[in-house]
């Protein structure tokens, strides 16, 4: 804390001085060197404290003091503290450390203190520095750096490079202790852990100041992040945001070529350049630790590997890095990079508490209602992410809460590529009875979930699940059990009151499979011809067309009705078309568009199959 050779000579001396006062021996000599100190400066070291006359009376006498002194001349004074010095039994050593971090000036204004000024018999000084930056900093037009420091350093001892096996001892052991007190660290993948390390940090690493470094580095990354980003990844990253700044600043740029898996189909070429050459400015940015960069993008970004070694990454690891919490996954990525939490990182949260729950029925189902409808859906597909963890203890309890909860979702697609909340109730469930599939068990768990299945609507959804029909079975139990579940329902189908019927979501698809499911020979099924009843088939025909034009993000929707199933349903369209007309006289409110859309396939309108541009 210096500026100009006055004010480190000075500083230096003052320091010095007041040091050596402490021991009674030196006294002698640290008043010899505050004078000789003094005879460097001029009037700016004094203090300016008090009011301004106090400040002139203490100016004069300092003055008159300086003044006499000066008399004496920088060579008597030297010579005073040189006696001194010579007298004593034991040299003074002065420890002069971290030189390399002054700027080239005042590297210059201390060696220059240590050779000239502050030369002295049985003063050693002990000087440590970067021999490579100091040597730049001292050389000039007519002689160089090093020949300038062989002629002040007696001794000069270069301290030999680490060797690795200890820097990685150290290394390993300054992690351990920096998160070892932290409670929630998140995953932490051994099988990509010693890749990572090797690779990644360990290159980076070059001292034990970089040790000190990055522990610090990490012991505050994994305080903050609170174990929701995979302890490996945050290892390797903070390495990079630590060691090659230029390159973790050039991460923000490359989330979505990082970590965007190959389509189904086939990449856009466009995009697959444009990811490519992020890839690659982000490699550029750490110039001679290129391999570093390439190791990071291969161990902790297998969509990004692709741009380099041209291999493909389906979507399907997708949730395999949502349930590890690796930032390959887009919305980890984005959380370690802005530490704020997304919408997409908030249902990935949601899902792994979910799944923690999954044993416990009143547990899940509490949780679950607690979300928005929405918040919900996304949940209950993300929860496939944990298929590989589901156990028997499980069937039970989900099938019935996903079950009892698919009234409360969304019936028709809310997107171009959406399917429906069913199929991520039906995604998950059939999950749960994978490992079930043709034993006792799955025709038993059955049993025991039917009756806790509210809905006629969610019970038909889980006994098509289950049973052999081609197109919506996975065959989880026997085609005998399976014709029993179906006659059982069909049963309680038709014995259900008329009321309890208009209440179903799927009052047509229920009808429908009372229908196809009797015999011949069973009498033929009776559709209630009250207006309530007309409407709630109306309701549950009622579907919607989603296109979407090349050129645009605006998705066209438009209603049907599923009037050949309803025609079928009837048995014929003349009873429909009067059952409409009846419903029409009725004059039920709130039901126009819906009423007018019936009208018009009554009156023979047909939608037309269209072509979209």
């Amino acid at each position: 804390m210096f500026s100009g050779t006055e004010q480190l000579v000075n500083s230096f001396f003052v320091e010095l001085s007041a040091q050596l006062k402490l021991r009674a021996d030196f006294s002698k000599v640290a008043k010899g060197l505050a004078e000789y100190g003094e005879a460097f400066s001029g009037l700016g070291w004094l203090p300016l404290v008090g009011t301004w006359i106090e400040r002139a009376r203490l100016a004069s006498g300092v003055l008159r003091k300086m003044l006499k002194r000066q008399k004496e001349g920088i060579g008597a004074r030297r010579n005073k503290v040189t006696r001194a010095l010579s007298a004593l039994h034991k040299p003074i050593i002065i420890v002069l450390d971290d030189i390399d971090r002054l700027t080239k000036t005042e590297i210059r204004h201390v060696f220059r203190l240590v050779r000239l000024i502050a030369n002295f018999p049985n003063v050693v000084y002990v000087v440590a520095f970067d021999r490579r930056r100091v040597e730049i900093a001292l050389s000039e037009h007519d002689s160089t750096g090093r020949d300038y420091l062989e002629k002040i350093l007696q001794v000069a001892v270069d301290l030999p490079a680490v060797p690795e096996s200890v820097l990685r001892k150290q290394l390993l052991r300054a992690i351990e202790d920096a998160i070892s007190d932290i409670d929630d660290l998140g995953p932490f993948d051994e099988d990509v852990w010693g890749d990572i390390f090797s690779e990644i940090i360990l290159p980076l690493i070059r001292n034990m100041r970089d040790v000190r470094r990055y522990a610090i580095s990490v012991r505050a990354a994994a305080k903050e992040l609170g174990g929701q980003i995979a302890l490996t990844d945050v290892l390797g990253l903070e390495a990079v945001r630590v060691f090659l700044p230029d390159t973790f600043g050039q991460l923000h740029k490359c989330v979505d070529a990082l970590t965007q898996t190959s389509h189904w189909g086939g990449d856009d070429p466009k995009n697959t350049s444009h990811f490519k050459e992020q890839i690659d400015r982000l490699i550029e940015t750490a110039d001679d630790r290129e391999e570093v960069v390439r190791a990071l993008v291969k161990r902790l970004f297998p969509a990004g590997q692709r741009h380099i070694s041209l291999s493909p990454c389906g979507s399907e690891y997708e949730k395999t890095w949502g349930r590890t919490r690796r930032v390959a996954h887009k919305n980890f990525l984005r959380f370690y990079l802005e530490r704020v939490v997304s919408k997409g990182l908030q249902v990935l949260s949601d899902a792994e508490h979910s799944w923690t729950l999954m044993a416990d029925q009143r547990a899940l189902d509490n949780y679950l209602r607690s979300l928005d409808q929405e918040r919900l859906r996304d949940v209950i597909s993300s929860l496939e992410a944990y298929a590989e963890d589901f156990g028997p203890e499980h069937v039970e309890p989900t099938t019935v809460v996903l079950f009892n909860l698919l009234p409360e979702l969304p019936r028709h697609p809310t997107g171009l590529f959406d399917f429906g909340g069913r199929t991520d109730v039906r995604s998950v469930v059939h999950r749960l009875f994978r490992p079930l599939t043709n034993t006792g068990k799955a025709e038993e768990a059955i049993r025991n979930i039917l009756p806790q299945i509210s809905t006629l609507s969610s019970k038909l959804e889980l006994v098509s699940l289950i049973g052999h029909r081609e197109g919506t079975g996975h065959r989880h139990v026997s085609e005998s059990a399976a014709i029993q579940f179906e006659t059982d329902l069909c049963y309680e189908i038709g014995s259900a009151p008329i009321e309890v019927l208009a209440q179903e979501t799927d009052l047509l698809k229920l009808l429908l499979f009372t229908k196809l499911a009797a015999g011949r020979k069973d009498p033929p099924i009776t559709i209630d011809s009250s207006p309530n009843f007309t409407l709630a088939l109306l309701k549950s025909a009622l579907t919607e067309v989603r296109s979407q034009s090349v050129g645009t993000r605006r998705l066209r929707r438009s209603p049907r009705l599923a009037w050949d199933a309803l025609v079928s349903l009837y048995g014929d369209e003349g009873i429909l078309s009067d059952r409409i007309a009846s419903l029409k006289r009725s004059r039920l409110n709130g039901h126009d568009a819906l009423l007018a859309l019936a009208e018009k396939y009554a009156g023979g309108w047909r939608p037309e199959l269209a072509v979209e541009d």
